[in-house]
């Protein structure tokens, strides 16, 4: 199980394979077309990373 580095507490990505006492890590997602996804923790709103993807219509992904 995944465990924040700021708080130590267990956190998860996906709400649907949840442990027990784990809280899913908030993702805020920016663009149209070039995504931009920011991970932070639930617990303690620190930025746990960054990730980007391309997406909408004309990849197929959303």
């Amino acid at each position: 199980m995944a465990k924040c580095p700021h708080c130590e507490k267990d956190v998860t990505l996906d709400s649907a394979n949840k442990d027990v006492g784990a809280q899913e890590v908030r993702k805020d997602v920016e663009g149209i077309v070039k995504k931009e996804v920011m991970y932070s923790c639930p617990h303690y709103d620190r930025v746990l990373g960054f990730a980007f993807f391309f997406g909408g219509l004309g990849t197929g992904r959303p």
